[in-house]
């Protein structure tokens, strides 16, 4: 049984699997028969949810709470499970993302997190978490698509990101998976307040290499920054510091293609991902 490694409680992942089931068997009924009563999720799907195995999707635990009259606390605890599945050092970063207005990024090595697919993001878990059990893996992946709401919100939320080249020719797992991927960023690169851009390797040396940096804007005209590389992570509020990790950012967006080779560039990877796939 998993539990918390400080203080030896249930994890929240386990507590929600733990309610979901008590509420089932108050109302008498099987797995299969819950799974009928609530838009036909699977047994299996519903019975790894009930073992702390799963996360279940936001559409399942709202069709729980609904079926239950549950007044939103599988949902509250479907929250904290998300929450808990960040590392500490990312917490305060993902939390104010929903209060940005403008969200810069520069990775160095991989596509960044807001715009990586479902399959790219459980592969990067997978090999960067070794003896991570599928479960976690799972609601690691969840967090990470649950996060990309931001993009659907009234208000238009300001998106620039610059990918070293290293991120599109270091390929995760296979060329099909890669292939998706790319064709993802491309159709991310259409949303109006998106600008994606590659700083390529005939640029050289950049400031940031072996590292990756977020910088937020938030609604109040404030800024913090995120930096983080492998396994660890720092959110910076000092104006002094932000203002330099910044130059930074301004620096890396120079040395950057422009968006539309850039894209052009995203396209060339793409074609050869496709042709080694088809092969």
């Amino acid at each position: 049984m998993e539990f918390n490694n400080e203080s030896g409680k249930l994890t929240p992942r386990l507590r929600l699997g733990r309610r979901v089931r008590r509420l089932r068997e108050g109302r008498g009924l099987s797995i299969r028969q819950l799974s009928e009563q609530v838009g036909g999720y699977s047994h299996s799907y519903l019975g790894r949810v009930e073992l702390g195995d799963q996360l279940p999707s936001e559409a399942l635990v709202n069709s729980l709470d609904t079926f239950f009259d549950a007044d939103g606390v599988l949902a509250d605890l479907l929250e904290m499970a998300h929450d808990s599945s960040i590392p500490d050092y990312g917490r305060v970063v993902v939390s104010k993302e929903v209060e940005a207005e403008r969200i810069q990024v520069f990775t160095s090595s991989l596509i960044p997190g807001l715009l990586q697919t479902e399959e790219y993001a459980r592969e990067l878990f997978r090999t960067s978490l070794p003896g991570a059990s599928e479960g976690r893996v799972n609601d690691l992946v969840a967090v990470r698509m649950r996060r990309k709401g931001i993009f659907d919100r009234a208000e238009p939320l300001l998106y620039w990101a610059i990918i070293d080249e290293a991120a599109l020719k270091r390929p995760m797992k296979g060329a099909k998976l890669m292939s998706r991927q790319l064709n993802h960023l491309l159709k991310a690169a259409e949303r109006f307040h998106s600008t994606i851009q590659v700083l390529p390797f005939s640029e050289g040396a950049h400031p940031m290499l072996g590292g990756c940096l977020t910088l937020l804007t938030l609604r109040d005209g404030g800024m913090m920054a995120f930096v983080e590389s492998f396994k660890t992570g720092e959110t910076v509020e000092l104006p002094k510091r932000v203002i330099e990790l910044t130059q930074c950012f301004d620096v890396a967006r120079s040395l950057a293609l422009p968006e539309d080779k850039s894209l052009n560039l995203i396209r060339r990877y793409l074609r050869e991902y496709e042709d080694e796939d088809d092969s």
